[in-house]
């Protein structure tokens, strides 16, 4: 049985035509299901642990980047086969699975074709997608053989799980950080000088693997992983022993 959680931005007028051509795409495929209604404060763990309990076999998300990671970092431990259907805007994440953004998703839905995703950690939380700590005074440990610290005004940290970063340089080529090699990969970013103005000049930014990394800081520093904010002093981000189960196309980038 399929179960197809819906975010709630789907309501708006514009996204009404694309839901409709691809309700009526599953009902040809003869995989229509249950569905239900994402709301802002949903505990997505919880509705997916009563579906699969009711019969569910398949979890189906339907929305955008943010609906991805705030269903699959609360309900990574659930033991189901995870399908996306992405619709609009902000959809990196289905590129790298190989899923067309609207209607033509429903065709690779169809298809199950299965691999297995690394998960994230952090602080007994989950994250399916990026985390993210803005320039602030961090010190950067990672596989218990190297220690970054900032010097000059702060460093910026991406630790990159599904979704690619890319940091624009002008005149030069993008810097891209590719997802799900076995390994979280790290977007280090330190601060060289600043300007008069006070803005941040930043050095050559690097981009390597780490199996564990320890992030600290004297006081407190933001970090937003799959949408959600907290304040920390002190993370520890490694890849998680579980893995989810994902419906990817053909075309995927891993």
């Amino acid at each position: 049985m399929y179960v197809y959680l819906y975010d709630n931005f789907l309501r708006q007028k514009k996204y009404l035509p694309t839901v409709k051509a691809m309700e009526t795409r599953l009902t040809d495929f003869g995989i229509a299901g249950k569905i239900l209604r994402l709301q802002k404060f949903t505990n997505a763990e919880s509705i997916v642990k009563e579906e699969i309990e009711r019969g569910a076999t398949t979890i189906v998300i339907v929305g955008n980047d943010e609906t991805f990671g705030r269903v699959l970092s609360r309900a990574a431990t659930s033991n189901t086969l995870f399908g996306f259907l992405p619709i609009g805007p902000d959809n990196s994440i289905a590129d790298v699975l190989g899923i067309p953004v609207g209607e033509e998703s429903c065709y690779i839905l169809s298809k199950r074709r299965k691999v297995s995703l690394d998960v994230g950690w952090f602080n007994n939380r989950y994250f399916v997608s990026q985390l993210h700590i803005p320039l602030g005074d961090i010190r950067v440990e990672y596989d218990d053989k190297f220690a970054v610290m900032s010097i000059n005004g702060g460093l910026e940290l991406v630790v990159c799980n599904l979704q690619p970063f890319t940091w624009k340089q002008k005149g030069k080529n993008d810097f891209v950080v590719h997802p799900q090699d076995g390994k979280l990969e790290a977007f280090l970013r330190p601060v060289l000088k600043r300007s008069i103005l006070g803005k941040p000049i930043f050095e050559e930014p690097s981009i390597f693997p780490f199996e564990e990394m320890v992030v600290t800081s004297d006081k407190p520093f933001l970090v937003e992983a799959d949408g959600k904010k907290s304040k920390e002093t002190k993370i520890t981000i490694r890849l998680a022993k579980k893995r989810i189960q994902m419906i990817v196309g053909k075309e995927r980038q891993f």
